[in-house]
């Protein structure tokens, strides 16, 4: 009978404790708002404190027409290009539209070391 009221008190003490979870309320997760839709990219490159990027163009995206939001870290910062503006001219550019934003433009120290948080799409094919 001993072997058996140990798993007993063990079960009940499973059950008890994991009750406590349950009800306890966990601060919600707060993220920022972030403008416009997330950018597809064709590449991108971090050299010379520059973050370069090359997205796909209907003809008519510029720099203004995307913004970069950048988070930082202890270690480094990540940048999340974002379109604000579309770009609806139909003329479209197969290898797509070279921008660039200097580190200080970004807010960034040189020789940050940065990540970029966007996917990746290919060009389209002729």
């Amino acid at each position: 009978m001993a072997p058996f009221r140990s798993i007993a008190t063990a079960a009940l003490l499973v059950l008890a404790t994991s009750g406590c979870a349950v009800f306890r309320q966990e601060a919600p997760v707060q993220t920022a708002a972030m403008p416009g839709q997330l950018e597809p990219i064709h590449a991108a490159a971090i050299t010379n404190n520059l973050a370069v990027f090359w997205v796909s163009s209907n003809g008519c995206t510029d720099k203004d027409d995307l913004t970069p939001v950048v988070d930082r870290m202890r270690d480094g910062s990540t940048i999340t290009l974002r379109r604000i503006a579309e770009d609806h001219c139909d003329h479209p550019l197969a290898d797509g539209v070279e921008l660039q934003w200097s580190f200080e433009e970004l807010g960034l120290t040189p020789g940050t070391r940065v990540s970029i948080n966007n996917p990746y799409q290919l060009p389209p094919t002729t």
